[in-house]
């Protein structure tokens, strides 16, 4: 009797031998928790440098609590230098964890990642988690690896958080949406008649940036505000070119 192959559990890491560390390994793994952040810099790009699996442990969970934002930015390059086969399985279950920083960091590698069996993972509640980096993170995630034919289903969810938080978190999610193309526009149509008013600006600050990325971020919210205040309604930005290139510029 023959029996089909079945494809590996992303979320069990394969067995490996462990093998002994050596005084370098050992080193370079206390060098991670070293009081100087120039140290643990030095130690992560080490890491990344000469990759082995005896890392990718400690990688992650110094990644979610590292407190200086360009280490953890070179723990997370670190990690994509080692096989997904080890990284992915412990960043899945990561995402899952009570910090939020361990959850941002995961998703934040995920996304570098992109390896599509990560996708089941971000889910409705990381995607309208409390924690507002977590929350950007998820997005940008998503936006990443979003199956071809969901991206109108995850327009919807992100569409839920308008309005949400100041204007860093504003702008993140505007990105993600206009990322996903034309497919945002019956969500933000829905948004932009919104009895929040903040609801309503952002919705119409970003189908600006939809239609014209050059625009800026900041001068989109302004006129949806002062476009809101003249006409008392939302108003469609007729006139405005649609552009295919939806990449939004950087704000200024």
């Amino acid at each position: 009797m023959t029996t089909t192959p079945q494809p590996p559990d992303p979320t069990r890491a394969p067995h490996t031998q462990q093998t002994p560390q050596t005084p370098l390994t050992q080193q370079t793994l206390q060098a991670l928790q070293d009081n100087n952040s120039s140290v643990r810099l030095r130690a992560a790009l080490a890491t990344g440098t000469t990759p082995d699996p005896r890392y990718v442990g400690q990688l992650i969970q110094r990644s979610a609590t590292e407190p200086e934002f360009f280490v953890r930015d070179m723990l997370t390059w670190a990690l994509t230098r080692h096989p997904v086969a080890l990284t992915l399985p412990e960043l899945l279950r990561e995402v899952r964890s009570e910090r939020a920083q361990a959850r941002s960091q995961a998703l934040h590698t995920l996304s570098k990642i992109a390896d599509p069996r990560s996708w089941p993972a971000i889910t409705p509640d990381l995607l309208t988690d409390t924690d507002d980096d977590v929350a950007r993170s998820a997005w940008r995630a998503a936006v990443v690896l979003v199956p071809e034919g969901d991206e109108a289903a995850l327009a919807a969810t992100l569409a839920t958080q308008l309005g949400r938080g100041e204007r860093e978190t504003q702008l993140s999610l505007s990105q993600a949406l206009v990322a996903l193309g034309a497919v945002i526009e019956p969500a933000l149509h829905e948004a932009a008649t919104a009895q929040d008013p903040d609801v309503r600006a952002h919705a119409l600050a970003t189908r600006r940036l939809l239609r014209d990325p050059d625009a800026g971020f900041t001068l989109a919210i302004e006129e949806a505000k002062r476009t809101m205040a003249l006409t008392g309604a939302p108003q469609d930005g007729q006139g405005a070119p649609h552009r295919t290139d939806n990449r939004p510029r950087a704000d200024r």
